[in-house]
């Protein structure tokens, strides 16, 4: 298949599904292999970004979506005017977080690092399609690991998990941060 030719058949084929679309389900769609696949969606993504156009092609973990870009949504509302999406609590922001820096986790890890019960926090983000159980850890009771989705990697603009921001660096054990205090 001509190269501008299967860019134009992958544009619409993300237009028409609008949701993430696995990459191994295109590549067997189209009959073609995964290295040219990457190949058409790297001349997309580069066509979309090279002419700053108002689509542009989103990747994140296996899956690939069309979508709007992300400075051009202010006029996009304006016309639309979206109902407002719930935001996520703190507490689930913090337990969603561990989860993110920790994976897999189980409930109890969560819990050990934030310090308070967490089962509403995990069944909400789990609800939500944020986190997913992916597995059962090798030990007493087989409680169950938790990891994010390639929904989650979406919801917050990453391709991998490699994307999200470095930790702060926690101070050395016995080393006390010291504050200045003025005289």
């Amino acid at each position: 298949m001509e190269q501008q030719h299967l860019q134009g058949v992958l544009e619409a084929i993300l237009y028409v599904a609008g949701e993430p679309v696995e990459l191994k389900d295109l590549a067997r769609a189209l009959e073609i292999s995964d290295s040219a696949l990457l190949q058409a969606l790297d001349e997309l993504e580069y066509y979309y970004d090279a002419q700053y156009r108002g689509l542009r092609l989103k990747r994140f973990g296996t899956h690939v979506q069309l979508g709007t870009r992300a400075a051009y949504a202010p006029y996009i509302e304006r016309l639309l005017q979206p109902v407002q999406k719930v935001s996520l609590s703190q507490a689930a922001l913090e337990t969603l977080a561990v989860v993110a820096y920790r994976q897999p986790v189980t409930r109890l890890d969560v819990e050990m690092v934030r310090g308070v019960k967490c089962d509403y926090s995990i069944q909400s983000l789990v609800t939500k399609g944020l986190i997913a159980e992916v597995g059962r850890k090798e030990t007493i009771g087989r409680p169950i690991l938790y990891a994010t989705t390639d929904l989650f990697l979406n919801h917050f603009g990453l391709q991998t998990l490699n994307d999200l921001p470095k930790p702060p660096e926690k101070p050395a054990a016995g080393e006390i941060e010291q504050e200045e205090f003025p005289i």
